[in-house]
């Protein structure tokens, strides 16, 4: 076999790294040689020896149910937020990240908060813009071991230890998605709030990609390999929208955002005036599920 490739193995990146000189698991924070080696997801999901699992996963759960208790109550009076995600390696100062800092701004002038996974980069730069124009700035962590915690710019950070909990938060708080350049955690975040838009399990919220250039591969290879394989329809492109400027992508969660509200407010009239008069009263199964808000 060939000489390993220069720019060495996967294991070996990961080794060089230097560690976070702080660890936070949930409200516990570790430092030095009480950082463990292995987060929460990783015990989780490791396979388990014999009858370990009966004794140990369902106190997990007790964990994991504190975890939604603990988001939900502390996100509840959030209001209008939108999620902005992007890379935490961008520096302060580079084009992405005055870019983040732009938008994030005009959605607090917009009226809604925002929210972040609380760490460097993107991140701090939304919470930045956030922060500096007087709103809500939101940050949602993760135990990870090579994160630098909290950024300085959070008002209301919550850490969580698994990230289907820290997921499921960004879905239900968010009122739409402003995805910057980011690398597999962006698109895991782009990816799952597309499928669940898509697929209708949550309202059809806008999702917009800032910096046209970093996507312009990704988006010609979803219409011609994805939905040239008919793998999807090729409407499912018209959930994304594309934009290099901060106010455009404001502006495109804006009108979405009037656009849904004026749609319940239609149902809500229709529904109430159906239940008003006698011969046209719907009925449950007729009127459909209820939206919540």
């Amino acid at each position: 076999m060939g000489d390993a490739s220069p720019r060495g193995s996967y294991a070996d990146d990961v080794a060089q790294r230097s560690p976070s000189p702080e660890y936070r698991r949930g409200p516990v924070l570790l430092r030095g040689r009480l950082i463990p080696k292995t987060t929460s997801d990783q015990r989780l999901l490791a396979p388990s020896e014999g009858a370990a699992w009966l004794h140990e996963d369902p106190w997990r759960v007790m964990r994991i149910q504190s975890e939604f208790v603990e988001g939900f109550g502390a996100l509840a009076e959030v209001g209008a937020a939108v999620s902005v995600f992007g890379s935490a390696r961008i520096t302060e100062g580079s084009p992405d990240y005055e870019m983040g800092r732009a938008v994030a701004r005009g959605l607090v002038e917009a009226g809604y908060g925002v929210l972040t996974g609380g760490g460097p980069g993107v991140m701090e730069a939304a919470n930045r813009g956030a922060s500096e124009a007087g709103g809500l700035s939101v940050g949602l962590g993760i135990e990870l071991p090579f994160e630098q915690g909290m950024n300085p710019w959070v008002n209301l950070g919550i850490n969580f230890r698994y990230f289907f909990v820290r997921k499921t938060m960004f879905l239900k708080y968010s009122e739409g998605f402003v995805v910057l350049p980011g690398g597999f955690g962006t698109l895991d975040e782009l990816f799952e709030a597309l499928t669940l838009v898509q697929t209708h399990k949550v309202t059809e919220f806008p999702i917009v990609l800032m910096r046209s250039s970093y996507w312009d591969g990704l988006l010609d290879w979803l219409r011609e390999q994805v939905a040239g394989a008919e793998m999807i329809a090729p409407l499912d492109m018209d959930l994304l929208s594309v934009t290099d400027d901060p106010d455009e992508a404001v502006e495109i969660v804006v009108r979405r955002g009037e656009q849904l509200r004026a749609e319940v407010a239609e149902k809500v009239t229709v529904h109430t005036a159906g239940g008003q008069s006698g011969s046209a009263q719907t009925s449950p199964e007729q009127a459909g599920p209820a939206e919540t808000w």
